[in-house]
């Protein structure tokens, strides 16, 4: 018998300071008593300025703006000379690279002078010599993160919470992994990306998403037998109990757009080896906790990638009253091996969603959710929390019957994004106890 549990979906940034204060450690006992044993996240990495974790700095360093006020007092001189005797593989790369972003006013490194563009090791030795103090500052600022989010992981767990994080597929162009290895990635012999990656039209773009990652050279990242990805994978593992990759049908065929496209409308289908890249991954990690983020185009080769390795993937209420046939996301439609969300981080809240339907579709949508709840979105959350997915995890918002003010992200757009936070004093009073009946109900309360 599989566990039947339920969660909540919410950022780090989202919490009342947007900081790992004391608000984490009281979020996670208010988890316990609404009965949630999931807590899904973010990615956890450092964002550049647009602050989203889908586009950052580095695959591996940390979000230093999670650091509380004062996170110096917490600092453990001795342990922190402890960390590096054996410091993470990415920590020297990821603080060379914050310190010449520095010298050169946050600019992007490929338009650093060519010594230190294209990495000569003498040029960053003495760099790495002028600059020592501020290289140990941003190296504290990871080991103060880690040790950080180890503490608030460990809570968790022994309160019988799962971490649930996230891992974007691609990287951003401006990342510390990509000035180290740009043979991982498709540059010219300038090292600039000649082609990016995005999605094509769909549901939530006309003109498709550009999202202007480079793409992976697949090739060179087989001849030593993905590495780089092992290396990523197994910092994730040590962050999360459970992890789950963003856009998984990029590992069958990614939409490639040449770099000078201005719109993802003219793009093509480039094959990757998905196969033997989660097969190294399973054979290194077993077992391998991952969930397939299957969203959008998915055809019959992605389905059976993901099946093939038994991955759950996801279903999005939201999109369960298109009227269609065979629509994975209906209420009657969902599966098992899967995760049920009402809305992501990337739809609007449901009570958004709700008032932007046709009426027709409304009043339709309404027959097909719980009966018994008469008011929303509760209705919809119970329909979740009643289906035979494993797991169920709703956004914050949700909960708390918020509106499009309060989204977190709207696809294709920069403006607004990644800054909402509740309070607690939004918080219902007995909100805590009213979810705990519904997960009881539905029998997700963890034993």
């Amino acid at each position: 018998m599989t566990t039947r549990t339920a969660g909540m979906l919410l950022h780090p940034t989202s919490l009342p300071n947007g900081v790992l204060d004391d608000n984490a450690w009281w979020f996670l006992d208010w988890l316990q008593e609404a009965g949630l044993s999931i807590w899904q996240v973010l990615p956890l990495t450092a964002p550049h300025d647009d602050l989203s974790p889908y586009h950052s700095l580095s695959a591996f360093a940390l979000n230093p703006r999670l650091l509380p006020p004062g996170w110096e007092n917490r600092l453990e001189e001795q342990d922190f000379t402890k960390f590096l005797m054996d410091p993470p593989h990415w920590l020297g790369d990821y603080a060379l690279f914050m310190v010449l972003r520095e010298q050169f006013h946050h600019a992007a490194w490929s338009s650093w002078p060519d010594h230190y563009r294209l990495r000569d090791p003498d040029a960053l030795q003495l760099v790495a010599q002028v600059h020592h103090e501020r290289l140990l500052y941003f190296k504290k600022e990871q080991f103060c993160l880690l040790s950080l989010w180890h503490e608030l992981k460990q809570a968790a767990n022994s309160k019988g919470i799962q971490i649930f994080g996230d891992m974007p597929i691609f990287v951003a162009y401006d990342s510390v992994e990509v000035w180290k290895q740009p043979e991982q990635f498709k540059l010219d012999e300038n090292l600039n990306p000649t082609v990016v990656t995005g999605v094509p039209p769909d549901y939530f773009s006309e003109t498709g998403q550009r999202w202007g990652n480079p793409h992976y050279n697949w090739p060179v990242m087989q001849e030593d037998n993905f590495n780089w990805w092992c290396c990523r994978v197994k910092a994730a593992l040590e962050l999360f109990d459970l992890v789950r990759i963003d856009h998984f049908r990029g590992l069958e065929a990614s939409w490639e757009i040449d770099v000078n496209e201005p719109t993802a409308i003219n793009g093509r289908w480039e094959k990757a080896p998905g196969a033997e890249l989660l097969a190294r991954l399973q054979q290194t990690f077993n077992p391998l906790p991952l969930v397939a983020e299957d969203l959008g185009i998915i055809t019959p080769e992605v389905v059976a990638l993901k099946e093939q390795f038994n991955l759950p993937g996801m279903s999005v209420l939201q999109f369960g009253f298109s009227g269609l046939p065979d629509n994975p996301h209906a209420p009657d439609a969902l599966v098992p091996n899967s995760v049920v969300y009402t809305g992501t981080h990337d739809n609007d809240t449901t009570l958004g969603w709700l008032h932007s339907l046709h009426p027709g579709t409304r009043e339709w949508m309404l027959t097909q959710v719980a009966q018994d709840v008469k008011e929303m979105p509760l209705a919809l959350i119970v329909t979740g929390l009643r289906s035979m997915a494993e797991r169920v995890i709703v956004p914050m918002q949700d909960w708390l019957g918020l509106g499009s003010e309060h989204r977190m992200n709207t696809p294709g757009t920069i403006e607004n994004n990644w800054h909402w936070q509740f309070q607690w004093s939004q918080l219902p009073e007995g909100l805590d106890q009213r979810i705990r009946y519904w997960v009881e109900q539905s029998g997700r309360l963890p034993s």
